[in-house]
């Protein structure tokens, strides 16, 4: 990316990483801690648009495991638990002294706005955040999904996926000491392959837009405004 072309892009943070150590609800420490390293991105100028999953509160996958509720229904829940994570971290960003807006797919007026496209490109470029709720606005569908396609709607650089291991691996380095970093991959790898970077939606979404996926570490400090800087040591790229 070059430095003197407009730099935007968008930021997708699972549920969990909310929930720190537990695993259900919010850490405030960890909210300080990602408006912290967002705050430094817009301190240099960039264009940052955020998605984030509700797998700390409820999954609609999990919601309709006993029959009970419906998938439709269970997402919707899931949709409404991205909305409540949207809100947390506006709430952090707003204290760190940064300007910020949520939007939703699904209309709920009394707590933020809508999302339209033309609005979240103009917040972008008066140097607001813009977080992105309620996924897609539709069940089936991912919240990786929604966040590729946000991104290609708001003409992102780059969508770049919060993880807790420094980029894409040919297994899970937490289980099997031999697994092997891959710091690029082509689209058709991680689809073909079945490597867990997103889910297949959202890679053929971005191969068909030509974006980028960067896979990184979001708990070492720096290491984001790093990669947009140009540095791609610390991560996996998928291109």
């Amino acid at each position: 990316m070059e430095d003197a072309k407009r730099r935007r892009v968008l930021v997708k943070f699972s549920g969990e990483a909310l929930a720190g150590k537990d695993s259900f609800g919010i850490d405030s420490d960890i909210l300080k801690y990602i408006a912290g390293e967002i705050r430094s991105l817009v301190e240099e100028g960039i264009e940052v648009g955020i998605v984030v999953g509700g797998g700390n509160i409820i999954r609609g996958v999990s919601a309709a495991k006993g029959g009970i509720i419906k998938r439709t229904s269970g997402d919707y829940m899931g949709m409404l638990s991205t909305v409540i994570n949207s809100i947390a971290m506006q709430e952090a960003l707003e204290s760190s002294g940064v300007d910020v807006r949520v939007q939703s797919a699904i209309k709920m007026e009394q707590i933020c706005e809508t999302f339209i496209v033309r609005r979240a490109t103009r917040h972008l470029e008066k140097n607001r955040v813009v977080i992105f709720a309620s996924g897609t606005g539709n069940p089936f569908f991912t919240t990786d999904t929604a966040a590729t396609l946000r991104a290609i709607e708001i003409n992102a650089d780059m969508i770049i996926k919060a993880t807790k291991v420094d980029g894409i691996y040919d297994k899970d380095p937490h289980k099997f000491k031999d697994a092997k970093k891959l710091s690029t991959l082509s689209y058709e790898h991680a689809m073909n392959d079945d490597i867990k970077v997103m889910d297949d939606t959202s890679i053929a979404l971005a191969k068909e837009n030509n974006l980028p996926i960067v896979v990184f570490n979001m708990f070492n400090k720096g290491n984001l405004l790093s990669i947009i800087k140009g540095d791609y040591s610390t991560c996996s790229v998928v291109k």
